[in-house]
């Protein structure tokens, strides 16, 4: 990998990397996170008991709308057709906490890791938003790229 930050021109200034050379290939990128909360306020999702609703099925919704919108919110990051968006949320009353997985693809010449990256984000401050009336305590931890594939840097796996 090269230690030149592509995102300044040779005159320093920010620019958007010009990726039209690049070769479309099939890319995915999977990255977690997950959200900590009193175990109350996770027996409360579980039974559907939220006066806001269906706490996880409106997060996976936000997730996969924030994915779309990446580029509307991280500067210099391209617009990309994504071909799929999947979001899985894991309750664990164990730790009172939900992991929220998701992975995205599309085919085309640039990474999808900060659309999979954001999807997590967005998903877990929605679960926040929707249950902040209950537990304000609630911590977000761990977000991470788990795996990234395609492109001329290949493979690549935490």
């Amino acid at each position: 990998m090269s230690d030149k930050l592509n995102h300044f021109n040779d005159r320093g200034e920010a620019h958007m990397v010009d990726v039209g050379d690049k070769t479309a290939t099939h890319r995915r990128a999977v990255a977690d996170g997950r959200i900590y909360m009193q175990a109350e306020t996770l027996q409360r999702i579980l039974d559907g008991d939220n006066k806001k609703g269906d706490v996880l099925g409106v997060a996976r919704i936000a997730g996969i709308m924030a994915s779309k919108k990446t580029s509307e919110l991280i500067p210099l990051c391209h617009p990309l057709a994504l071909s799929h968006v999947d979001i899985e949320l894991l309750p664990d009353e164990k730790s009172a906490s939900v992991l929220c997985r998701v992975a995205v693809e599309t085919t085309g010449n640039t990474g999808v890791e900060m659309e999979a990256l954001t999807a997590v984000q967005v998903t877990l401050l929605t679960i926040y938003d929707m249950c902040k009336a209950m537990d304000r305590g609630m911590r977000m931890s761990d977000v991470q790229l788990l795996s990234k594939s395609g492109g001329k840097s290949g493979e690549w796996q935490r």
